[in-house]
């Protein structure tokens, strides 16, 4: 007889909650051990339940997913982990966290029994490698991004990145041809951004220096920055100074 896999599920939204609840029941190769409403009993619960896999919020009252996380360090490997939330302004963390998965709510059954497969077949890594890099997040490099794009999420290479623009809420991450909106500012980019690869432009622009055609004096003495998709961004007068004052 297989073994069940023990499922957590880690939840402030009762009716969310329930949901997922019966979503579980409906997959016979699950069992649901718990449904905590918090984060410090989520914690409590996941330590004396041991599950396989916990289906957790982000944002919840005590503790938010990220802090049960951090807190389970000393307890040796950790259950894989399905965030369930609101809001993508946790997409930059999610993969150093090693998630299995990033549900953006709402989010279909389909969506919901394809992170579960998901996770069966992956498995999860030490939690020790989870918060070393949660540790670090706000100071190495980014290597990938995660976007929204028809309803999924999936990894963006940094790398791929040909610029990035902004408003105050909102960033616009452009690579091949296509734009992803996410909801964080600029500013949260631009400190894990290569500095030798990326540069900011003015207040609402990074480019990607890889994808730069070439840079044109305009009738104002302000570099105009030609992007290879024929993109064409203009450069604040202290930048355009600077690139002037660095080329040979």
């Amino acid at each position: 007889m297989n073994m069940k896999t023990k499922v957590l599920i880690a939840e402030d939204e009762p009716l969310a909650a329930e949901a997922l609840a019966g979503w579980v029941a409906q997959l016979p190769q699950l069992d649901l051990v718990a449904t905590c409403a918090d984060g410090e009993t989520a914690l409590a619960q996941i330590r004396a339940l041991q599950p396989d896999l916990v289906l957790m919020d982000i944002q919840m009252p005590g503790l938010t997913g990220l802090q049960v996380l951090k807190a389970l360090v000393a307890d040796g490997p950790r259950p894989a982990v399905i965030f369930t939330t609101a809001y993508d302004e946790h997409a930059l963390t999610a993969f150093e966290l090693h998630a299995v998965d990033y549900l953006l709510k709402p989010f279909s059954r389909e969506r919901f029994v394809e992170a579960v497969e998901h996770a069966l077949k992956a498995g999860s890594p030490p939690l020790g490698d989870a918060v070393d890099a949660l540790q670090q997040a706000d100071d190495t490099p980014l290597t990938r991004v995660l976007v929204r794009d028809q309803g999924k999420i999936f990894p963006l290479q940094v790398d791929a990145l040909e610029y990035l623009r902004s408003d105050t809420k909102y960033t616009a991450l452009v690579s091949r041809g296509r734009s992803f909106l996410v909801r964080l500012p600029i500013n949260s980019f631009e400190p894990r951004l290569d500095p030798a690869r990326f540069l900011r432009l003015h207040r609402g622009c990074i480019v990607n220096l890889d994808f730069v055609d070439a840079m044109v004096p305009d009738e104002n003495s302000q570099l105009v920055v030609q992007m290879r998709d024929g993109t064409r961004i203009t450069a604040s007068r202290e930048v355009s100074k600077k690139l002037r004052e660095q080329s040979i």
